[in-house]
């Protein structure tokens, strides 16, 4: 019989936001290790204890980065985005691009193009004619969710 992991509302939060620390281990402060207040898996109250320690308790960032877990280079970074924009810059980013970025205006009229000259093409079609055409690589899925945000709802 398998055991069943007990849920943990706190931590699927974190998860949810992308706040999970993936590290917790490596938070040596006594403050996350003696009081139920500090939560060495919530990454932006890490981060956050990381700068105060830094800026009004005078550490040094190789001591606090050390204490937090964290690379020097990684400090400077979360330094940047608090002085830049507040609480809200420590959030974690997402990753990778922002869209289909490969799809460009020129790329979809092509698209569309073929679609109302050769009938409805499938996705794996159409994105072999773009590879031809523009020497592009793009995913079908790509193709697809573009065409799916075109179409009125």
């Amino acid at each position: 019989m398998s055991k069943r992991r007990r849920s943990d509302p706190k931590a699927e939060a974190l998860k949810g936001y992308g706040c999970l620390n993936p590290k917790p281990d490596s938070v040596k402060d006594e403050l996350f290790l003696s009081k139920d207040f500090f939560d060495p898996r919530d990454l932006l109250q890490v981060k956050y204890e990381m700068l105060r320690r830094v800026r009004m308790d005078r550490w040094s960032v190789t001591q606090a980065s050390d204490v937090y877990g964290f690379a020097r280079s990684s400090f400077y970074e979360a330094h940047a985005a608090f002085e830049k924009e507040g609480v809200s810059g420590l959030l974690p980013q997402r990753r990778g691009p922002q869209g289909a970025h490969k799809l460009s205006v020129e790329v979809m009229e092509f698209i569309a193009e073929l679609q109302s000259e050769e009938g409805l093409l499938n996705a794996k079609q159409l994105a072999k004619a773009v590879e031809e055409r523009f020497a592009l690589t793009v995913h079908p899925r790509s193709i697809e969710r573009a065409l799916s945000k075109k179409k009125p709802k």
